[in-house]
């Protein structure tokens, strides 16, 4: 290559690492932001070994920069403190011995001001490569950069789940935030349902297209999607109140097997953080403990709850095709982190086509978390962030009300198992139409 020419794209690559760098620096500081409102004494607690103290998330997300980006590339880097990669590596088995998951609560050293200095450290070293990438790797720098952005942002949602519930466990009435923006009063309307015909839908995202997206979205595949209804918004407070009057939680008929089993072992008697307090039903949010709004999306239930809502109500959940088919066809807007509510709000009616897709709060589907026709792994150890979660888990899709704005699209797959509640959980109905031959 001419060498005039070799300058053009040494020049063209710098630009382009440098974009990554700005972006790279608004996650991180919006990461920071999460944890602006905690008092120190919360960085530390694990309140059950599904929720991380906010300290290890800070840590570990600079790890993952550490561990997949700096230490292979950046030729001069040198690690703060060697027992880190030991202490914050999450489930990466190829890479090392991870620290126990339900043990994370027990470690008060490093301390927080030592995973401040740890960011930090982070933070210029990220700065020093991506202000001069080495010529030979910067493909594959900026490629773990698209990845590791992400992942911090799958982090930050994270946090709020677990810092809401590490609050909720205080009997002092701890208040992460006093100033949330106020949820609209919005009245839901009856549930109305909108119909879709039987026929062949394009699932998954397409590698040609721009724009990131997970391994575990790939593999465009045609999918047969027999005739459907889908609601037109989510199931409200309001709605699962009478599934619990009705007697939802005592008697098994609607529910699953293992739906059952844990409702009894746990003692389930509603959605995670309800309170009754004088015969009025009241919740904990990220702003306290408030009145339950009835025209809001019900939020914290598991899958196995939201199926036996659907079974009592005569309907079912969507598959994660029909809910993408749906998607697809509406705007991809909603009430995510920037609006500030940080808790799922009603949504005003009527709708022309079905609202609250997206934000709010992650819808369940019938679907199990397995891969899509040809999928395949991310090569090394980061082929471990998602392909070893494919068995007894089941998907959500649409993002919820602490989910970044940026961070969603239409074939966005997450996954948790089915008695999982911590997260902001919710689901729509639908159900099927008669076909013809």
């Amino acid at each position: 290559m001419p060498q005039g020419q070799e300058m053009m794209r040494e020049t063209s690559d710098t630009f382009h690492a440098k974009e990554w760098l700005r972006r790279y620096q608004r996650v991180r500081v919006a990461t920071e932001a999460i944890c602006a409102p905690l008092h120190k004494e919360d960085y530390i607690v694990q309140s059950m070994p599904d929720v991380s103290p906010p300290k290890w998330h800070l840590a570990h997300v600079s790890w993952f920069f550490e561990a997949f980006i700096l230490k292979p590339f950046h030729p001069a880097y040198q690690t703060l403190d060697p027992a880190y990669d030991y202490l914050f590596n999450s489930y990466y088995e190829t890479h090392g011995v991870p620290f126990p998951r339900s043990d994370r609560g027990m470690i008060s050293r490093p301390t927080v001001d030592d995973v401040y200095r740890y960011r930090a450290h982070i933070d210029r070293a990220m700065q020093e490569l991506l202000e001069e990438p080495p010529q030979a790797h910067v493909e594959e720098i900026l490629r773990r950069v698209e990845l590791g952005l992400p992942h911090e942002q799958q982090h930050q949602e994270l946090l709020f789940m677990d810092i809401k519930h590490i609050l909720a466990q205080n009997p002092l009435g701890a208040v992460y935030r006093n100033d949330l923006a106020p949820a609209p009063a919005h009245e839901a309307g009856e549930l109305q349902w909108h119909g879709y015909s039987a026929g062949v839908r394009l699932i998954g995202h397409d590698e040609t297209e721009e724009g990131f997206a997970y391994d575990n979205e790939m593999g465009r595949h045609r999918q047969f999607v027999e005739a459907f209804q889908i609601a037109d918004r989510p199931v409200t407070n309001g709605e699962f109140l009478e599934f619990m009057q009705a007697g939802g939680y005592d008697k098994p008929d609607a529910w699953l097997a293992d739906g059952w089993a844990t409702v009894k072992a746990e003692g389930w008697k509603s959605p995670l953080y309800w309170v009754e307090r004088d015969g009025a039903w009241h919740h904990f949010i990220l702003g306290g403990l408030v009145p339950v709004d009835l025209n809001a999306p019900v939020c914290h239930v598991s899958f196995f709850e939201a199926d036996a809502y659907a079974q009592w109500a005569g309907a079912r959940l969507p598959t994660e095709a029909e809910w993408e088919t749906v998607a697809r066809e509406v705007p991809m807007q909603g009430n995510f982190i920037e609006r500030d509510h940080l808790q799922p709000v009603a949504a005003a009616a009527p709708r022309d086509v079905p609202g609250q897709m997206f934000g709010d709060v992650w819808e369940w589907t019938g679907s199990a978390y397995r891969p899509y026709p040809g999928f395949k792994k991310l090569p090394g150890s980061l082929g471990e962030y998602n392909g070893k979660f494919m068995s007894g888990q089941m998907i959500l899709r649409g993002g919820c009300c602490v989910t970044p704005e940026d961070h969603i699209r239409p074939t966005y797959r997450n996954f948790f198992p089915p008695h999982a509640r911590w997260a902001f959980s919710g689901f729509r109905l639908a159900r099927d139409l008669p076909t013809s031959e």
